[in-house]
Protein backbone atom coordinates (compact mmCIF):
# COMPACT_ATOMS: atom_id res chain seq x y z
CA UNK A 1 0.00 0.00 0.00
CA UNK A 2 1.82 3.21 -0.96
CA UNK A 3 1.66 5.88 1.86
CA UNK A 4 2.26 9.14 -0.53
CA UNK A 5 1.38 10.60 -3.82
CA UNK A 6 3.68 9.26 -6.80
CA UNK A 7 3.91 11.04 -10.31
CA UNK A 8 1.73 8.54 -12.24
CA UNK A 9 -0.96 7.83 -9.99
CA UNK A 10 -4.46 8.26 -9.53
CA UNK A 11 -5.89 9.72 -6.87
CA UNK A 12 -9.43 10.92 -5.46
CA UNK A 13 -10.07 14.01 -3.59
CA UNK A 14 -12.82 14.47 -1.22
CA UNK A 15 -14.60 17.61 0.36
CA UNK A 16 -16.02 18.26 4.04
CA UNK A 17 -19.34 17.47 1.71
CA UNK A 18 -18.12 14.24 0.54
CA UNK A 19 -18.18 15.17 -2.96
CA UNK A 20 -15.74 13.40 -5.15
CA UNK A 21 -12.96 14.38 -7.78
CA UNK A 22 -11.02 11.76 -9.39
CA UNK A 23 -7.10 13.35 -10.21
CA UNK A 24 -5.12 11.98 -13.00
CA UNK A 25 -1.82 12.86 -11.37
CA UNK A 26 0.31 12.76 -14.80
CA UNK A 27 -2.51 15.29 -16.53
CA UNK A 28 -2.33 18.87 -16.88
CA UNK A 29 -3.02 21.98 -15.47
CA UNK A 30 -6.87 22.40 -15.54
CA UNK A 31 -10.21 23.90 -13.89
CA UNK A 32 -12.00 21.57 -12.02
CA UNK A 33 -15.68 22.76 -10.73
CA UNK A 34 -15.76 22.36 -7.32
CA UNK A 35 -11.43 21.93 -7.09
CA UNK A 36 -10.78 25.07 -8.72
CA UNK A 37 -7.38 25.50 -10.62
CA UNK A 38 -5.38 22.48 -10.29
CA UNK A 39 -1.73 21.65 -10.92
CA UNK A 40 -2.40 18.17 -10.42
CA UNK A 41 2.04 17.66 -9.40
CA UNK A 42 1.05 19.63 -6.11
CA UNK A 43 -0.23 16.51 -5.15
CA UNK A 44 3.16 14.45 -5.81
CA UNK A 45 4.62 13.43 -2.30
CA UNK A 46 1.74 14.04 0.15
CA UNK A 47 0.39 11.93 2.17
CA UNK A 48 -2.42 9.42 1.38
CA UNK A 49 -4.92 9.85 4.00
CA UNK A 50 -4.58 13.38 5.42
CA UNK A 51 -6.44 16.52 4.79
CA UNK A 52 -4.75 19.08 2.39
CA UNK A 53 -6.15 23.02 1.48
CA UNK A 54 -6.40 23.37 -2.05
CA UNK A 55 -7.11 27.03 -2.64
CA UNK A 56 -9.66 27.90 -0.32
CA UNK A 57 -11.36 24.55 0.42
CA UNK A 58 -10.22 21.70 2.49
CA UNK A 59 -10.32 17.96 1.34
CA UNK A 60 -9.30 14.47 1.87
CA UNK A 61 -6.58 12.52 0.10
CA UNK A 62 -7.08 9.06 -0.77
CA UNK A 63 -6.46 6.38 -3.30
CA UNK A 64 -9.96 6.30 -5.24
CA UNK A 65 -12.13 2.61 -4.55
CA UNK A 66 -14.54 1.78 -7.62
CA UNK A 67 -16.84 3.52 -5.32
CA UNK A 68 -15.32 6.47 -5.73
CA UNK A 69 -14.71 6.54 -9.37
CA UNK A 70 -18.66 5.76 -9.70
CA UNK A 71 -19.71 8.52 -7.84
CA UNK A 72 -17.35 10.83 -9.15
CA UNK A 73 -17.56 10.11 -12.96
CA UNK A 74 -20.01 12.29 -15.51
CA UNK A 75 -23.36 11.30 -16.80
CA UNK A 76 -25.28 11.90 -19.95
CA UNK A 77 -26.97 8.83 -20.10
CA UNK A 78 -28.97 7.71 -16.77
CA UNK A 79 -26.48 4.85 -15.00
CA UNK A 80 -27.10 1.79 -13.38
CA UNK A 81 -26.47 2.36 -10.06
CA UNK A 82 -23.60 0.53 -7.61
CA UNK A 83 -26.23 -1.15 -5.31
CA UNK A 84 -27.56 -2.64 -8.72
CA UNK A 85 -23.63 -3.30 -10.48
CA UNK A 86 -22.66 -5.24 -7.23
CA UNK A 87 -25.80 -7.95 -7.92
CA UNK A 88 -24.83 -8.10 -11.75
CA UNK A 89 -21.49 -9.28 -10.90
CA UNK A 90 -22.51 -11.34 -8.20
CA UNK A 91 -25.48 -13.06 -10.18
CA UNK A 92 -23.46 -13.60 -13.50
CA UNK A 93 -20.17 -14.63 -11.46
CA UNK A 94 -17.86 -12.45 -13.02
CA UNK A 95 -14.53 -12.99 -11.66
CA UNK A 96 -10.88 -11.71 -13.34
CA UNK A 97 -10.15 -13.14 -16.38
CA UNK A 98 -13.52 -13.04 -17.76
CA UNK A 99 -15.00 -12.23 -21.04
CA UNK A 100 -18.25 -10.35 -20.66
CA UNK A 101 -20.29 -8.40 -23.13
CA UNK A 102 -22.70 -5.46 -22.73
CA UNK A 103 -24.97 -3.58 -24.38
CA UNK A 104 -26.26 -0.17 -23.82
CA UNK A 105 -22.47 1.74 -22.39
CA UNK A 106 -24.29 4.98 -22.17
CA UNK A 107 -22.13 6.85 -19.26
CA UNK A 108 -19.68 3.77 -18.46
CA UNK A 109 -20.77 3.14 -15.19
CA UNK A 110 -21.44 -0.56 -15.43
CA UNK A 111 -18.74 -0.97 -17.87
CA UNK A 112 -16.44 0.32 -14.98
CA UNK A 113 -17.72 -1.88 -12.90
CA UNK A 114 -17.45 -4.91 -14.86
CA UNK A 115 -14.18 -4.18 -16.13
CA UNK A 116 -12.81 -3.56 -12.10
CA UNK A 117 -13.94 -7.38 -11.82
CA UNK A 118 -12.68 -8.88 -14.77
CA UNK A 119 -9.07 -7.09 -14.79
CA UNK A 120 -6.44 -7.56 -15.10
CA UNK A 121 -6.69 -10.63 -17.53
CA UNK A 122 -10.25 -10.69 -18.91
CA UNK A 123 -12.04 -7.99 -21.22
CA UNK A 124 -15.15 -6.09 -21.42
CA UNK A 125 -16.86 -5.80 -25.08
CA UNK A 126 -19.52 -2.76 -24.79
CA UNK A 127 -22.29 -2.68 -27.87
CA UNK A 128 -23.67 1.05 -27.78
CA UNK A 129 -25.78 2.12 -30.61
CA UNK A 130 -25.16 5.62 -30.52
CA UNK A 131 -21.37 6.77 -30.98
CA UNK A 132 -21.61 9.96 -28.57
CA UNK A 133 -22.53 7.78 -25.50
CA UNK A 134 -18.70 5.37 -26.46
CA UNK A 135 -17.19 8.47 -26.56
CA UNK A 136 -18.50 9.63 -23.45
CA UNK A 137 -17.77 6.83 -21.67
CA UNK A 138 -14.25 6.40 -22.66
CA UNK A 139 -13.68 9.57 -21.41
CA UNK A 140 -14.88 8.05 -17.97
CA UNK A 141 -13.11 4.97 -18.21
CA UNK A 142 -10.01 6.30 -18.97
CA UNK A 143 -10.31 8.67 -16.18
CA UNK A 144 -10.99 5.70 -13.88
CA UNK A 145 -7.75 3.54 -15.55
CA UNK A 146 -9.65 0.88 -16.46
CA UNK A 147 -10.07 2.09 -20.60
CA UNK A 148 -7.40 -0.75 -21.61
CA UNK A 149 -9.76 -3.53 -20.26
CA UNK A 150 -12.69 -2.73 -22.84
CA UNK A 151 -13.47 -3.32 -26.25
CA UNK A 152 -16.20 -0.71 -27.42
CA UNK A 153 -17.83 -1.25 -30.67
CA UNK A 154 -21.25 1.01 -32.24
CA UNK A 155 -23.02 -2.23 -33.12
CA UNK A 156 -26.84 -2.77 -32.67
CA UNK A 157 -26.99 -6.10 -30.19
CA UNK A 158 -30.29 -7.15 -31.27
CA UNK A 159 -28.76 -7.50 -35.28
CA UNK A 160 -25.97 -9.09 -34.14
CA UNK A 161 -23.06 -10.34 -31.60
CA UNK A 162 -19.53 -11.01 -32.71
CA UNK A 163 -18.37 -13.13 -29.97
CA UNK A 164 -18.77 -16.39 -28.79
CA UNK A 165 -17.85 -18.09 -25.49
CA UNK A 166 -18.72 -15.59 -23.17
CA UNK A 167 -18.97 -15.64 -19.73
CA UNK A 168 -22.08 -13.80 -19.45
CA UNK A 169 -24.18 -10.92 -21.57
CA UNK A 170 -25.83 -8.04 -19.69
CA UNK A 171 -28.35 -5.71 -21.64
CA UNK A 172 -29.19 -2.55 -20.62
CA UNK A 173 -31.56 -1.96 -23.75
CA UNK A 174 -35.11 -0.74 -23.85
CA UNK A 175 -36.01 -4.60 -25.67
CA UNK A 176 -34.00 -6.91 -24.29
CA UNK A 177 -36.14 -9.82 -25.42
CA UNK A 178 -35.03 -9.12 -28.76
CA UNK A 179 -31.57 -9.64 -28.52
CA UNK A 180 -31.73 -13.03 -26.28
CA UNK A 181 -31.11 -15.91 -29.57
CA UNK A 182 -28.06 -14.00 -30.00
CA UNK A 183 -27.09 -13.67 -26.54
CA UNK A 184 -27.67 -17.68 -26.00
CA UNK A 185 -25.32 -18.10 -29.32
CA UNK A 186 -22.45 -15.78 -28.26
CA UNK A 187 -22.46 -17.29 -24.17
CA UNK A 188 -20.48 -20.47 -23.32
CA UNK A 189 -22.32 -23.53 -21.91
CA UNK A 190 -23.58 -22.25 -18.28
CA UNK A 191 -22.68 -18.57 -19.31
CA UNK A 192 -25.03 -16.02 -17.84
CA UNK A 193 -27.61 -13.70 -19.25
CA UNK A 194 -28.88 -10.68 -17.33
CA UNK A 195 -30.83 -7.53 -18.61
CA UNK A 196 -31.74 -4.29 -16.89
CA UNK A 197 -35.61 -2.80 -17.27
CA UNK A 198 -37.08 0.00 -15.70
CA UNK A 199 -40.25 -1.36 -16.51
CA UNK A 200 -42.23 -4.71 -15.48
CA UNK A 201 -43.86 -4.81 -19.04
CA UNK A 202 -40.43 -5.33 -20.45
CA UNK A 203 -39.58 -7.60 -17.79
CA UNK A 204 -42.76 -10.18 -18.36
CA UNK A 205 -41.80 -9.78 -22.37
CA UNK A 206 -37.96 -10.93 -21.77
CA UNK A 207 -38.60 -13.38 -19.05
CA UNK A 208 -41.15 -15.23 -21.81
CA UNK A 209 -38.57 -15.20 -24.21
CA UNK A 210 -36.11 -16.77 -22.14
CA UNK A 211 -38.58 -19.44 -21.06
CA UNK A 212 -38.86 -20.33 -24.76
CA UNK A 213 -35.24 -20.59 -25.24
CA UNK A 214 -32.64 -23.02 -23.53
CA UNK A 215 -32.23 -21.28 -20.50
CA UNK A 216 -32.81 -22.26 -16.68
CA UNK A 217 -32.19 -20.45 -13.17
CA UNK A 218 -34.60 -16.86 -14.42
CA UNK A 219 -35.30 -14.90 -12.17
CA UNK A 220 -35.81 -11.17 -11.44
CA UNK A 221 -35.25 -9.18 -8.58
CA UNK A 222 -35.89 -5.56 -7.64
CA UNK A 223 -33.35 -4.06 -5.10
CA UNK A 224 -34.87 -1.74 -2.70
CA UNK A 225 -32.14 0.31 -0.80
CA UNK A 226 -32.48 2.81 2.61
CA UNK A 227 -30.04 4.48 4.88
CA UNK A 228 -30.12 4.42 8.60
CA UNK A 229 -29.53 7.73 10.09
CA UNK A 230 -27.49 7.60 13.13
CA UNK A 231 -27.06 10.49 15.60
CA UNK A 232 -26.49 11.63 19.43
CA UNK A 233 -29.62 11.24 19.96
CA UNK A 234 -30.83 7.70 18.24
CA UNK A 235 -30.97 5.79 14.93
CA UNK A 236 -33.94 6.08 12.67
CA UNK A 237 -34.47 5.17 8.80
CA UNK A 238 -33.59 8.09 6.37
CA UNK A 239 -36.11 10.08 4.84
CA UNK A 240 -34.77 10.02 1.31
CA UNK A 241 -34.87 6.43 1.04
CA UNK A 242 -33.58 5.34 -2.55
CA UNK A 243 -36.32 3.33 -4.34
CA UNK A 244 -37.30 1.50 -7.58
CA UNK A 245 -34.54 2.11 -10.03
CA UNK A 246 -35.13 -1.22 -12.13
CA UNK A 247 -35.79 -4.86 -12.47
CA UNK A 248 -32.71 -7.49 -12.97
CA UNK A 249 -33.42 -10.55 -14.79
CA UNK A 250 -31.16 -13.33 -14.60
CA UNK A 251 -30.95 -16.87 -16.58
CA UNK A 252 -28.00 -19.24 -17.01
CA UNK A 253 -27.70 -20.88 -20.34
CA UNK A 254 -27.97 -24.64 -21.09
CA UNK A 255 -28.18 -26.80 -24.23
CA UNK A 256 -31.64 -28.11 -23.87
CA UNK A 257 -34.46 -27.29 -21.86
Amino acid sequence: MKENVEKDDVVVLIDCNFKKYIIDISGKTDKIKGVGVLNPTILVGKEYGRKIEIGNKQFWLLTPSLQDKLQSMQRRAQIILPRDASQIIMFCSIETGHYVLEAGTGSGSLTIALASSVAPKGKIISYDIRKDFIEHALKNLKKAGLNQYVITKNKDVIKEIDEKELDAVILDISNPWKAIKNAWNALKTGGYFCSYSPLISQVEKTVNELRSQPFIEIGTFENIQREMIVSDFGTRPSFDMLGHTGYLTFARKILQI
